[in-house]
């Protein structure tokens, strides 16, 4: 078997790999220096236990080194399938670290996700400064959720759970706003 043979047989290995952990959450920037987070039914693909001060990370959400962020003044009800919303649910970023985390969604103390059950339900928003917001268009629109991690290096010792998604996407969000400008200026 050749080189290119098994580079090729590696990569499709790796893309099934990824494409069996299914989107779990949904990001919505389309509001100016705001942020909203929705769960879909998606199951989680991975079985693990932790503490919701903790939290759940969507690993390369940024695609710079994060700018800070610590906002436990989120309005919704975003929680795991399993326990019941508290309506405080937060929103973190570590200086340099290039995940934005969520945490803080339950007074229950024992908080899980099981392989082949919907992971999240709910969602909730959050205000953000227009530098985080800015930082927030400027990032990825997919990746990989984390359980439980708030910060990038403590991925190795989490469970890879799902994916996150923009929606729409921050290219389309630009399209948006030159249509409306491109149209007001025909009416004129």
């Amino acid at each position: 078997m050749n080189k290119f043979a098994t580079i090729a047989g590696l990569a499709i290995a790796a893309t099934a790999m990824n494409a069996s952990a299914e989107v779990l959450l949904l990001v919505d920037l389309s509001v100016v220096d705001q942020v909203t987070i929705s769960a879909t039914d998606g199951l989680s693909s991975g079985d693990v236990s932790g503490s919701d001060s903790i939290g759940a990370l969507m690993a390369d959400f940024f695609t710079g080194a994060g700018i800070g962020i610590l906002d436990s003044a989120g309005v919704g009800d975003l929680t795991t399938a399993g326990n019941t919303s508290d309506g405080t649910p937060g929103i973190f970023n570590s200086t340099g670290s290039l995940g934005f985390n969520f945490w803080t969604w339950t007074d229950d103390t024992a908080i899980s996700f099981s392989a082949g059950s919907v992971a999240f339900t709910g969602s909730a928003t959050w205000s953000l400064d227009s530098d985080e917001y800015v930082a927030a268009i400027a990032g990825n629109t997919f990746g990989d959720i984390y359980a439980f991690a708030d910060t990038d290096d403590d991925i190795v010792a989490s469970t890879l759970i799902g994916q996150w998604s923009v929606v729409p996407a921050p290219s389309s969000l630009a399209l948006l706003g030159l249509g409306g400008i491109a149209a007001g200026r025909r009416r004129r």
